[in-house]
């Protein structure tokens, strides 16, 4: 097989052996940067790719499903004390000892 022939099909496939990579990355990295991945191969066998990074999303997602979601005051507010009690927040009033103390 001719070498130009070879070198084409290895372009076309997006498979570049190192030494070509070393030589030309400025266009290597220049089509990686439009979306492309490129492997990188050591005789011809595959070892890497180079693959554009994720791009950050233009605004922050919102949290949760609700997208509208909005949180009363009231969420911040103290529980009840029985309920504080059940669970554990809170120690357990002193009774009146049956004494008189």
């Amino acid at each position: 097989m001719n070498p130009y022939n070879y070198y084409a099909i290895f372009l076309y496939m997006n498979k570049v052996n190192i030494a070509d990579a070393r030589a030309h990355l400025s266009r290597y990295l220049a089509r990686v940067e439009a979306g492309e991945t490129i492997t990188l191969c050591r005789r011809n066998v595959p070892v890497a790719e180079i693959r554009p990074l994720r791009s950050e999303p233009a605004e922050l997602r919102p949290i949760g499903i609700d997208h509208g979601m909005t949180v009363p005051d009231s969420f911040f507010e103290s529980l009840p004390d029985e309920i504080q009690r059940a669970l554990g927040g809170r120690r357990p009033e002193r009774r009146a000892s049956l004494g008189g103390e």
